[in-house]
């Protein structure tokens, strides 16, 4: 299928070149370009498109649901419309000595893809794509753009700023009455809304990456599905070669072009690769310098706080030590006072006692030995007479017990 795309490529390229081909047909019938690949059903106005088809301006390009087609356009731009998309090509003046031109096109709904060719080349400026919330100016890139209800997500793809094929740096300028947004790193995307001004520039997530390509997935499959194999290439080169016989070429010149045509694709693809093995290497060193940087900033703390931490028990011990010393000459000094005022206090608390212990034995002997007998005195007595009472009681009931016996008898 990739022979396929080239030989397709080198048709345009031949269409381009020779004028008498545009002159031929009318003005009602501008031709746009040609359907490179298709898969699912893939209609305009008045007609079901196929492989090889001609595609002509103002023509409205419907694509169903699982469906999606390719065409590759006069001036070798590709456009990739997605499935349950439509999209119409306004405006396509190209002059194949000059490489001038003008190319608009309007996307009402679904997805498109753009790979801009010699106009682009040219003049960046002169490839533009309308949307429902604004327009978008493609500046010799690769970018593709998703249209939902009441919204727009365009992504720029490419090319960087130092790839190796030495392209012009891509670029997409986002805009509206409201205001603009430059997308210039690829895998940057922007919002637009209506009534409202184009959202910033955003590095795009896995998941939206995802939804972008699931609009381009039918026509990928049919790519490289088996059935697409010898028998539809062979139609394709027959068909090819005829429109090329039509404009004047030998089948010599047919055959250099082609093969020149499909080395260019090789080298494209082999430099893409390069630029994503180089671009994933410089990943990898810059995450390994990232993460030394990170170990010797760690170790650097480290120090730092061992460091401190050493400071501040050196001068702890110090004050430690400090406080220590002038501490004994105070106790001693504390001791000679203690002792003093312990010399002190005995005398004095001897003088309390040899004046206290006088007095206190003659008033406790004249006045507590007089209560203490009659306390006992008074216990006494009324020990006596709760006995008294408690025999009179025990009598009492005897003689009760008494009567009772004799009544009953």
């Amino acid at each position: 299928m990739k022979k396929i795309f080239s030989t397709l490529i080198a048709c345009i390229f031949l269409f381009s070149v020779n004028t008498n081909a545009e002159e031929k047909l009318t003005i009602e019938k501008q031709l746009v370009g040609i359907v490179g690949a298709i898969s699912g059903t893939v209609k305009t106005e008045t007609r079901e498109l196929k492989t090889g088809d001609k595609i002509y301006l103002n023509e409205t390009i419907y694509a169903g649901l699982e469906s999606g087609t390719q065409i590759l356009l006069l001036d070798q731009s590709t456009f990739t419309v997605g499935e349950d998309s439509e999209v119409v090509m306004d405006t396509f003046v190209f002059d194949p000595k000059t490489n001038d031109g003008k190319i608009v096109a309007s996307v009402k709904q679904g997805s498109l893809k753009v790979i801009s060719g010699l106009i682009s080349k040219k003049n960046p400026d002169s490839l533009t794509v309308k949307v429902p919330e604004g327009t978008l100016g493609s500046r010799g890139t690769e970018f593709q753009t998703m249209v939902s209800k009441g919204k727009t997500d365009t992504l720029l793809i490419g090319p960087g700023k130092n790839n190796t094929l030495g392209m012009r740096p891509g670029a997409v300028l986002v805009g509206n009455s409201l205001g603009q947004t430059l997308l210039d790193n690829p895998y940057s995307m922007a919002s637009m809304t209506k009534s409202k001004a184009p959202g910033q520039a955003k590095k795009i997530t896995k998941n939206q990456l995802k939804k972008f390509n699931k609009k381009m997935k039918s026509l990928r499959v049919a790519k490289l599905s088996p059935t697409d194999a010898k028998a539809e290439r062979k139609i394709l080169r027959k068909e090819l070669k005829k429109e090329l016989k039509s404009l004047g070429f030998e089948k010599e010149e047919i055959k250099s072009i082609i093969k020149n045509n499909i080395k260019k694709d090789k080298e494209k693809k082999v430099a893409i690769k390069t630029e994503r093995i180089e671009k994933k290497k410089k990943a990898k060193a810059e995450k390994k310098k990232n993460k030394k940087k990170k170990a010797k900033a760690e170790k650097k703390k480290g120090k730092k706080k061992k460091a401190k931490a050493e400071k501040k028990k050196g001068k702890k011990k110090k004050a430690k030590a400090e406080k220590k010393k002038p501490a004994k000459k105070k106790k001693a000094v504390k001791k000679k006072s203690t002792k003093k005022k312990k010399a002190v206090k005995k005398k004095s608390s001897k003088k309390k006692k040899a004046v206290k212990k006088k007095p206190a034995k003659k008033k406790k002997k004249a006045v507590k030995k007089k209560p203490k007998k009659k306390k006992k005195v008074i216990k006494k007595k009324k020990i006596a007479k709760k006995k008294k009472i408690v025999k009179k009681r025990k009598a009492a009931k005897k003689k009760k017990a008494k009567k009772k016996r004799k009544k009953k008898k």
